[in-house]
């Protein structure tokens, strides 16, 4: 095989040792460093005496980064690859042998490295998924009542949408109070829900123990915690992220245009693929895509690879949101694929399509042109039309074309 680097180094990371393989022509080097910052410069120095071309490592966790962003400030080529590319054989796995089979793939330019975006898009990035962690942090506290309730059979979230609405605040702080007749928790009921007071009623019939009451009381109160202080929180880190994408308005703007996209969806979507698609030669490759499995001839399951997790959920989040307005593009594919394939794969198709589309509008800063409900049939029409027609021939009527002014 072509030889591409003949002087590089393949780092095995773990949490508190790196392995390090340094291949030289026929000469091999192994090493062994802690992963505090004062052994991985001496790894990185190492690296810098042995005249390195490249180094490459698996991207374990978060234990690479620390020594991608020493390696990436003293600029060493550094390639960070997908753990699954460069399996190594089993029944001879070691730390040693690790590092050594990283560098010798590496050598060979057999190694496709991942996309490490630059720092200040890495930074961009954590504020962005951190702001959607701890605004999701109230929806798992109301997740964790909703299973109190459930031990203790009381079926609340199957009558009320909302447990935590005005209603189902009350009937909660009833219940820590010690109330336990159903008719008198649901006396609490407010507006729509008045209407369904029977249901309220056997729904409240439960078996509720002082355990439960402590739980249901300290849950309420980290709620009420959670109101009074992850507004200041969210608003902080939401102005350094506008801050940091001051530049990048009109891109959001653009973004915007798309159905189910809003201003915070489109933050996010940039802070996960940035704004320079010319590291993509494809809009495929920013993930979402259909796999290939193919074996002797015969197509088998083509689910979509993982790839980027956070760009994933955010966007079937997206894609989710904008199916539900008819008369669209969106809408149109989801349903043709819904029938056949389910909800969920729907999903991930319309995802997927607005993925190219966020490519392409990014790439070539253009606007967004909504192609209508009708786009799918007005695709090979004339072959539609002949099918239609011999079909209605077969039931034994006679048919002409005859073309409506629009």
């Amino acid at each position: 095989m072509e030889v591409l680097y003949k002087n590089c180094c393949g780092l095995d990371v773990h949490k508190n040792v790196i392995v390090a393989c340094i291949l030289n022509g026929k000469n091999r080097f192994i090493s062994s460093f802690k992963a505090m910052t004062a052994d991985i410069l001496d790894l990185v120095d190492w690296i810098k005496v042995n005249n390195c071309e490249a180094v490459a490592m698996e991207s374990t966790g978060v234990y690479w980064k620390p020594i991608y962003n020493l390696l990436e400030a003293e600029n060493i080529k550094t390639l960070v690859v997908n753990a699954k590319h460069m399996k190594a054989v089993p029944g001879r796995k070691t730390d040693v042998k690790d590092s050594e089979w990283i560098a010798d793939l590496l050598k060979h330019g057999l190694l496709k490295a991942s996309f490490i975006p630059s720092r200040d898009q890495r930074e961009l990035r954590e504020l962005v998924r951190y702001r959607k962690s701890i605004i999701e942090e109230r929806s798992r506290e109301v997740t964790r009542i909703q299973k109190i309730l459930e031990g203790a059979n009381i079926k609340l979230s199957s009558v009320a949408s909302d447990v935590l609405g005005v209603s189902g605040r009350k009937m909660l702080e009833a219940i820590v109070d010690g109330v336990t007749d159903p008719k008198i928790l649901a006396s609490f009921a407010k507006s729509h829900l008045k209407k369904k007071l029977p249901e309220l009623e056997r729904a409240l019939n439960g078996l509720i123990k002082d355990h439960q009451k402590k739980l249901l009381s300290i849950q309420l109160k980290h709620i009420d915690f959670l109101q009074e202080h992850l507004e200041e929180h969210i608003e902080a880190i939401s102005n350094e992220i506008d801050t940091r994408l001051k530049e990048e308005q009109e891109i959001i703007e653009l973004l915007d245009e798309i159905l189910g996209i809003g201003k915070r969806s489109a933050a996010y979507i940039i802070s996960e693929i940035g704004t320079d698609m010319s590291i993509f030669p494809t809009a495929n490759h920013l993930g979402l895509c259909p796999g290939n499995n193919e074996s002797a001839g015969k197509q088998k399951s083509v689910r979509t690879r993982e790839g980027n997790k956070a760009l994933r959920g955010t966007l079937v989040e997206c894609a989710r949101s904008c199916v539900h307005c008819k008369d669209t593009y969106f809408f149109s594919q989801y349903s043709r694929i819904s029938v056949r394939r389910g909800k969920n794969k729907a999903a991930v198709a319309v995802a997927h399509s607005m993925l190219i589309i966020i490519y392409n509008m990014i790439k070539y800063k253009t606007h967004y042109k909504e192609m209508g409900a009708d786009y799918f049939d007005k695709l090979n029409s004339e072959s539609k039309i002949a099918r239609l027609k011999k079909k209605l021939e077969s039931l034994g009527y006679s048919v002409s074309k005859q073309e409506i002014p629009a």
